[in-house]
């Protein structure tokens, strides 16, 4: 099944090497304890690796019937598809959580661990307060929230701003107007370390920086 991995700045993930192309075998799956582990949620990779320095993949895993709390598998057998990078990560991720979402009884605020917000509209806000969650917003001038430890906020519509307590991430987008069409240029993440980027505040991306929202 096609599911999302991430690994280290040098591809790696526990120690084991890995190559983008490659197809890699064990002889026992165990979820947490041995085998090859990706998650169907792409969002739930940044709960074990962080946007910072870390690569996300698309791979396909021969999964067995063993879950998590969250959405991760475990197989086998596994092959590295292809590379996708955080901008490819939250893209997926976002439809992923869009095709799964009850609409008529959405909400855009959660509290779980290891769990997901999404909001698509516009001037609004996704908010989660759970520990290695993410807060998803692609909506134009929204915001996305999070409190939890080593969570993720991110707000890729135009315009579009986030804050989280320390520890957690930051991924903004910056847009620009051409021929009165607006493209996305840039996306970025950073990490609120309580001194350059400060905690509770919400960021924005302009000109390829984060700053302060006003």
């Amino acid at each position: 099944m096609q599911l999302y991995k991430g690994f280290d700045k040098d591809l790696k993930c526990r120690d084991f090497q890995f190559e983008v192309g490659k197809e890699y075998e064990e002889k026992e799956a165990d979820i947490c304890n041995c085998g090859f582990h990706a998650c169907e949620n792409p969002m739930d990779v940044f709960g074990y690796y962080a946007p910072a320095d870390s690569r996300y993949c698309i791979v396909d895993l021969d999964a067995n019937d063993q879950t998590e709390a969250d959405s991760k598998r475990v197989g086998k057998r596994i092959k590295v598809k292809a590379e996708i990078g955080l901008p490819g990560i939250i893209k997926a991720g976002v439809e992923y959580i869009k095709e799964r979402v009850d609409w008529k009884n959405a909400k855009e605020s959660n509290t779980g661990d290891r769990s997901a917000a999404t909001n698509t509209g516009d001037r609004s806000a996704a908010t989660n307060t759970g520990d290695r969650s993410a807060a998803t917003n692609t909506g134009d001038r929204s915001a996305a929230i999070v409190e939890g430890k080593e969570s993720v906020a991110i707000s890729v519509g135009i315009d579009g701003k986030a804050k989280g307590k320390v520890g957690c991430f930051l991924v903004l987008a910056e847009w620009e107007e051409v021929d009165e069409t607006y493209h996305r240029k840039d996306v970025k993440a950073v990490l609120v370390d309580g001194e350059k980027i400060k905690p509770d505040i919400f960021y924005m991306l302009k000109d390829g920086n984060f700053v302060e929202a006003e």
